[in-house]
């Protein structure tokens, strides 16, 4: 069977698996005696095995098993959690977040072995269970041995049979009152999917106890090879008749065999450890040649990286849907009146395609949305490895994850995010002896907080740590030569700041590993430039610094405000664009070689849009009285872009400009107009 078809699911679920993996360790962590994020842990261990080993990915289901076999000792208390267990748990997380990640990108597993946590993870089961010599865990077998069935003195011979299993781990289950069930259950003569009923009975059957062998083996079940029944050996908690319950919902089955077994015997010929998931979900364990040469077939058929894939609501497609039924209804409408040759009919059916059209932008620009919880999500592992690394204690406060993002920049603002919240822990916040000294709280708070802005998504880093010295700027920028000491004074307090943004730049005494405030800053702010937002910076010395980035809401299609340039078009960025107004050229002034204009009570700097792209000099300013003035913001600061004319407000669709145009300062990338002219977006966040 060709895996690969599949393959997409199982990088995405993989993802959501190991994110939920994630955020339950760092719950465990905070309470080792609750027994609930064990459960989960061994769940989503128990899911990736199955998934893996279907796949064909042995390293990933080798670790996972016995991921779930220290887990197993935990969930039944013969063993307790512990720093050193949590430890290695989120070293598995790391394994197998690598492997997911290089599956994705090679659809083969990496040649990296992950022996010695393997390892690591068998010695806490052979501690507890004090047998050296038994049987690896990774060669046991998940098929069934094949021996005649065993006489008893029920009415019936099983295929499953308890001889065929670990007697000692049945025997710790009966002595924690769990009941053993051998069941035989027959499908209906007229089940059209025997694997997918199967399916379903296995998964009713896990969630009050654990299927642990099963006759047929998994992978027969799965591929449909058998009759018209299947039988199963149980352990569960609930007595027969719970048992029978849970088949009450389940369709297209016709009977139900269970027969309970109260002893066990004392000798057996072979101590097999046969672990059987669901069918759908096997996690087969191959021997090393037929691993081998699986990976080579896959490895010959995987030319191309797995596509990305975002998952939908059903509701956004269904109102899309009838979008586009919309405009089949209006394209017939328009060839109807176009027969009739009736202006005024033309007019209402273009009226009503544009509301269509801009109604199908909307929906589309949802269908894209993802919550920035996905990004937010892997924070508070590093939060806590930052924290136990650098012996400081770090509380992360994580707010409005439910903020929806377009996927493109949700992809991209995870790096600028990992550089703020990093140089926050690494050198915002004190040590907490220093915390203490200065009357604060011993541990440290990042506040990483999401919310819609218009058109903008706001995400904030904060923390309240020293906060950012200017003074300690102003010092590295003279001592380095950047700039004078005349030059620094005239700066305000804001723009002092905002040369942490600088190449280069920092104000760490000691540049660590782990960050330096203002190294990787500017890679910050080129990130976000180039994704058409802004980042600002609030500090209040001694109490603490915030970032703050502002996103467009989407990089594909925007309201635009068209404007002349002598006779070229131009595209400004709405969301950008604060008022229009007109000034007097008499009322410009200069002010340290920047035209200002006093507006509204403020200095506003004007910016000729014209000599900034190059198309006139400076000598060949024209004279005008009155001049257009488009007023442009970023964040809380303002700016007056001087144009020709304007034209009026349009929607467009954003055109990259390719490789060789790529990087042209103030220029975001093109549109294709009405007429099949080109127009240039700029980007007012460039200007300032």
């Amino acid at each position: 069977m060709d895996m690969n078809q599949y393959m997409e699911i199982f990088i995405d679920e993989s993802k959501e698996h190991l994110q939920s993996m994630n955020r339950v360790l760092l719950d465990l962590e905070n309470n080792m005696a609750d027994v609930q994020p064990v459960n989960e842990i061994f769940r989503v261990a128990h899911t990736i095995k199955g998934m893996s080993g279907t796949m064909g990915f042995a390293k990933v289901a080798d670790l996972t098993h016995e991921m779930e076999n220290v887990l197993h000792l935990v969930r039944t208390k013969e063993i307790d959690v512990n720093t050193y267990i949590i430890d290695i748990l989120f070293e598995c997380f790391d394994s197998l977040e690598l492997q997911i990640t290089h599956i994705e990108e090679n659809s083969v597993e990496s040649s990296e072995e992950n022996i010695e946590l393997v390892n690591k993870l068998k010695e806490i089961v052979r501690a507890k269970s004090n047998t050296p010599g038994e049987q690896a865990p990774g060669q046991e077998s998940t098929q069934p041995v094949e021996e005649s069935p065993v006489a008893d003195e029920s009415t019936m011979s099983f295929h499953v049979d308890v001889n065929q299993s670990s007697v000692s781990v049945l025997k710790k289950s009966m002595e924690q009152g769990l009941n053993i069930y051998k069941m035989r259950i027959v499908l209906s003569e007229d089940c059209m999917l025997k694997a997918a009923r199967s399916f379903i009975i296995f998964n009713a059957l896990e969630n009050d106890g654990e299927v642990v062998l099963s006759y047929p083996s998994a992978e027969d079940i799965e591929d449909e090879k058998f009759d018209t029944y299947f039988e199963v050996l149980y352990l569960s908690s609930l007595d027969e008749a719970g048992v029978r319950q849970i088949f009450d919902s389940i369709s297209e089955i016709d009977e139900v065999i269970i027969e309970q077994e109260t002893e066990l015997p004392d000798d057996v010929t072979s101590d097999i450890e046969a672990v059987v998931e669901n069918p759908i979900q096997a996690a087969v364990q191959k021997t090393e040649t037929k691993a081998d040469k699986q990976e080579e077939t896959v490895q010959a058929k995987a030319k191309n990286k797995t596509s990305k894939t975002v998952r939908v609501d059903i509701d956004r497609l269904d109102n899309l849907m009838n979008l586009v039924s919309e405009l089949i209804i209006v394209k017939t409408s328009m060839e109807e009146h176009d027969s009739d040759r009736s202006k005024g009919s033309m007019t209402d059916a273009v009226e009503y395609l544009e509301r269509i059209t801009t109604s199908l932008h909307d929906a589309v620009m949802k269908v894209r949305m993802v919550p920035v919880e996905r990004v937010f999500n892997r924070f508070p592992r590093m939060v806590r490895d930052l924290a136990k690394d650098l012996n400081k204690k770090i509380k992360l406060v994580m707010s409005g994850q439910e903020t929806e993002v377009d996927r493109t920049v949700v992809d991209e603002i995870a790096d600028p995010l990992i550089h703020l919240i990093r140089n926050s822990i690494d050198h915002g916040i004190e040590a907490p002896e220093e915390r203490e000294r200065r009357g604060k709280r011993d541990f440290g708070t990042v506040n990483l907080k999401a919310y819609p802005e218009g058109n903008n998504v706001v995400i904030e880093v904060e923390d309240d740590g020293n906060g950012i010295d200017p003074n300690k700027i102003a010092e590295k920028v003279i001592s380095k030569g950047l700039m004078t000491a005349k030059d620094v004074e005239n700066l305000t307090e804001k723009e002092v700041l905002n040369l942490l943004f600088m190449p280069g730049f920092s104000t760490a005494e000691v540049v660590t590993d782990l960050s330096g405030r203002g190294v990787g800053l500017d890679v910050v702010k080129s990130k976000i430039a180039s994704l058409g937002g802004s980042v600002d910076i609030i500090s209040r010395l001694g109490e603490g610094s915030k970032f703050v980035i502002r996103l467009p809401l989407t990089l594909a299609i925007i309201q635009a405000l068209m404007v002349y340039l002598d006779d070229e078009k131009y595209a400004l960025p709405l969301n950008n664009i604060s008022e229009i107004t007109t000034i007097k050229e008499t009322d410009i002034s200069l002010l340290q070689n920047q035209e200002v204009v006093l507006y509204r009570g403020k200095t506003l700097p004007i910016i000729r849009l014209k000599e900034v792209l190059e198309l006139r000099s400076k000598e060949e300013r024209q004279a005008s009285d009155e001049l257009t003035i488009v007023v442009v913001k970023k964040g809380s600061e303002l700016a007056g872009i001087v144009v020709d004319s304007l034209i009026g407000q349009q929607e467009i669709v954003i055109k990259s400009l390719g490789a060789y145009l790529k990087g042209i300062p103030t220029i975001a990338g093109a549109t294709i107009l009405g007429n099949g002219g080109v127009a240039l977006i700029v980007d007012p966040n460039q200007l300032f």
